[in-house]
């Protein structure tokens, strides 16, 4: 565990510095009667990441966190299941993207995902597949302005219907 915890943190530390020198090709500051600049957003949000991962190695070299103190491997035979379950919905999901649509793939994403792996209810499934892909279609379409990928033409009626209520 100790070994999987800093070397999470060193990856997840150039991942941040990576996307910080994308995000920084973009204006980062605020312009003036505009707002933040394009890069603004995944720059912060990278370098709060950066500065997150600073503490987990910080952390670790203190051996104050659980993972630093342990000396168990990283996966053991439920984790491993566990990963390959999740990674292989997350494949899934991106699969689907260009299909279904980016708001279509993440509310399969989250009846597999809450409802097969998590085994709630599908009260509770219904819900969080219906209103959180919604939420994100109004916060980035509506707000944001940053149109994500439709899928196929299939989709198209239910994206006029939001359309209409954001325009």
């Amino acid at each position: 565990m100790r070994l999987g915890e800093i070397i999470t943190a060193g990856v997840l530390a150039l991942f941040s510095i990576y996307l910080m020198m994308e995000s920084a090709k973009l204006d980062v500051g605020y312009i003036t009667g505009e707002g933040p600049g394009g890069g603004a957003w995944p720059f912060w949000l990278s370098a709060i990441m950066l500065i997150c991962t600073g503490f987990i190695a910080f952390n670790w070299y203190r051996r104050t966190s659980p993972p630093s103190q342990s000396t168990e491997p990283v996966l053991d035979a439920y984790g491993k299941k566990s990963l390959l379950m999740v990674g292989g919905g997350l494949l899934g999901f991106i699969a689907l993207i260009n299909i279904v649509s980016m708001y279509g793939a993440m509310a399969l994403f989250l009846i597999y995902y809450v409802r097969i792996l998590g085994r709630h209810s599908w009260l509770l499934t219904v819900i969080l597949a219906v209103a959180l892909p919604i939420g994100f279609f109004f916060f980035f379409e509506g707000l944001m302005r940053i149109t994500m990928p439709k899928g196929l033409d299939f989709t198209e009626p239910f994206y006029n219907v939001l359309y209409d209520i954001i325009y």
